[in-house]
């Protein structure tokens, strides 16, 4: 009995570390690592020891007899991978020759402690953490602009994929620390200059991650109804500043721009049964708006061909076993069916394949029942309407069409945004930087997709962290970091002074426990607070109480 991975891999590389065979792929340091969708486990090499499952931080690997329904496809798919492919495969146990003790990203073990901020909780900041206090002596402030950790693992990973958000579970054993201090609810170039920060560290690594989105530049794209898919993303998770009642869906067609695993989520969500999502973490306003939802279908519209879908496999496979929705293909162009047909490899390709294939009239209302329907070759020109979206003109074959729908929603991609101290780069939306250092500013380093652009999944930041890192440590060995011009406790005490209420390590323990109580009272794994203030005031609740 082999073991497999499934959907939800993070491709951080932990299981790559623990195997003692060699046998999962690709693997850091090899030319493909980084470029795939997931890692896979090699069948021919695997032994059944289940360390890889065993360290995996997002529970994605299983031995491969205990898979059932969709899950059993990943026995195929990580087969698959090796299949015409020759990768570093180990003779023997991954036993490696002795030497000399090497620690790439340490410092000198008399060397004085750093201090090192950190700004932002998501994954890029985490694992920038993880490695300053697993290999250094380094003293960390985390800080967040939000009053709770988490980043994008709390508020951008969409509900029904709860094991992914168990990454977060790793990352949380971090906040008690005995070397860190948690600043939460303290925006940089809001409540403290960057040069203040700088003043109060050695170091200063930002972790802002890309929170705007991308914008169409079409006609009516400012319409009521008319929002990034990332709002809708921020309003199911609880995202503080989203207001509860920011989506109508009354509508029974919602048109998303874009085929990405954003698009697929918001889609999922839209059209599964609300009975599927009552035992996640969803916000209690998306859940009760969803079980009143009149959408039935949700248009996935994609620019190029389906060659060139932008989701993962591993997404796309998830829709298929998607109980009561009907998968469709819209061939009404020809070129569409054509691609389908040409593309001899691919496991997309293969997928798309198998799905049901109409020219869709879009001049009628859509059928009995939920659907999602893929139009590729067909971009947005124009978003129609008066107060709200009535319809959005897109690109056909023949020339351009309006599809009738009342919620338009934009997946075209995360854009950085600029703090005020640092340098940004308004045509990629990042910071300009040399592995991780900020251009000019030394002491100032940058993580994530503010450092590398909106690509890479939640694993893809562990190397980008080791890099940036690296870049710090490097220079604190040469003498290149500026002395901090106060003492430790003075910049706890400069937070708290700005006029937020700032939560700490013990105020962020205080909310989980409350949120999860909440969650026991209604059989779910934690219901959140929706709201600033409910969540500073959970903080500071001595027991748990309902905070309203």
């Amino acid at each position: 009995m082999t073991y497999a991975i499934t959907q939800t891999c993070c491709s951080d590389a932990t299981c790559v570390a623990v195997c003692p065979v060699n046998c999962i792929h690709p693997a850091p340091g090899e030319q493909a690592f980084g470029s795939t969708e997931m890692l896979y486990v090699d069948p021919e090499t695997c032994i059944d020891c289940g360390a890889c499952a065993d360290a995996c931080p997002v529970d994605a690997i299983f031995p491969v007899d205990s898979l059932f329904g969709a899950q059993r496809e990943y026995a195929g798919i990580n087969a698959a991978y090796y299949a015409d492919r020759k990768p570093e495969r180990a003779a023997g146990p991954n036993f490696h020759a002795w030497g000399e003790p090497s620690f790439p990203r340490s410092l000198p073990s008399d060397f004085a402690p750093i201090r090192v901020a950190v700004v932002g909780t998501g994954p890029a900041g985490m694992y920038a953490a993880e490695d300053l206090l697993l290999h250094t002596n380094a003293e960390v402030s985390l800080i967040d602009r939000l009053p709770v950790a988490g980043g994008l693992v709390r508020y951008g990973v969409a509900p029904d994929h709860p094991a992914t958000k168990g990454v977060g579970e790793t990352f949380a054993r971090f906040h008690s620390h005995p070397r860190v201090r948690m600043h939460l609810g303290v925006e940089v170039g809001k409540d403290l200059t960057v040069e203040e920060l700088a003043a109060h560290h050695d170091a200063v690594i930002y972790a802002v991650g890309a929170s705007d989105s991308r914008r169409l530049g079409i006609p009516g794209e400012e319409l009521a109804a008319s929002i990034p898919a990332t709002s809708f993303v921020s309003w199911y998770n609880a995202h503080p500043e989203v207001p509860p009642h920011a989506f109508d869906l009354s509508a029974e067609r919602v048109i998303v721009a874009g085929n990405g695993n954003v698009a697929l989520d918001v889609a999922r969500i839209l059209v599964t049964d609300p009975a599927a999502l009552a035992g996640t973490d969803i916000a209690g306003h998306a859940l009760a708006a969803l079980r009143e939802s009149k959408v039935r279908e949700v248009v996935l519209l994609g620019r190029r061909g389906p060659d060139d879908t932008a989701c993962t496999a591993s997404e796309l496979l998830a829709l298929r076993h998607l109980p009561g929705v009907e998968l469709v293909v819209d061939d009404g162009d020809p070129r569409t069916g054509a691609a389908i047909e040409a593309a001899a490899t691919g496991e997309k390709a293969a997928l798309l394949r198998e799905l049901l294939r109409e020219a869709v009239d879009w001049s009628q209302p859509p059928p009995p029942g939920r659907r999602l329907v893929f139009r590729f070759h067909s971009s947005p020109v124009e978003v129609l309407g008066g107060d709200g979206v009535e319809a959005v003109r897109v690109t056909a074959a023949d020339g351009e069409q309006v599809v009738p729908a009342g919620l338009f929603l934009r997946a075209i991609g995360y854009r950085g945004l600029p703090v005020p101290g640092l340098p940004f780069d308004e045509a990629t939306g990042t910071v300009p930087h040399e592995g991780g250092r900020v251009a000019g500013m030394p002491g100032s380093y940058v993580v994530g997709w503010i450092k590398r652009g909106p690509s890479g999944g939640i694993g893809a930041n562990r190397t980008c962290a080791a890099e940036t890192v690296g870049t710090l440590l490097a220079d604190a060995v040469a003498g290149a970091l500026p002395s901090p011009a106060y003492p430790a406790k003075a910049f706890a005490r400069l937070a708290r002074n700005r006029g937020r209420q700032v939560v700490d390590a013990r105020g962020l323990a205080a909310i989980d426990r409350a949120e999860q109580a909440r969650g026991r009272e209604q059989g779910r794994p934690r219901v959140k607070f929706e709201t600033v203030p409910a969540l500073i005031a959970a903080s500071k609740a001595s027991r748990w109480r309902p905070v309203r």
